[in-house]
């Protein structure tokens, strides 16, 4: 059991400014990764309020989550196409041998 919370990578406590406000997130990422997330969300907010400026802080915060869910089960479905192709040329070099 100790083995396996070595191999854990530590949990980090990172500041983060989203939107102009403070926020502490917490995760195993390094510093640079959490800085790049919290660039990108700044910059995709600010597309979203660029777009529509009538849309409310929450509202943009939503349609970004939305977004960035639905890009996740995009690649996640990518991957699994990739994975199945990969396994059905696997299995299919097998049986000729």
């Amino acid at each position: 059991m100790d083995n396996e919370k070595e191999s854990q990578p530590a949990r980090r406590r990172f500041k983060a400014i989203i939107d102009g406000k403070s926020y502490t997130i917490v995760g195993n990422q390094t510093e640079a990764h959490m800085q790049a997330v919290s660039d990108l969300m700044n910059k995709q907010l600010a597309q979203l309020k660029k777009l529509a400026p009538d849309m409310s802080g929450e509202e943009a915060s939503i349609l970004l989550a939305f977004n960035a869910i639905s890009d996740q089960l995009e690649k996640a479905e990518a991957s699994d196409q990739v994975k199945k192709r990969s396994d059905d040329a696997t299995s299919s070099s097998g049986s000729l041998l």
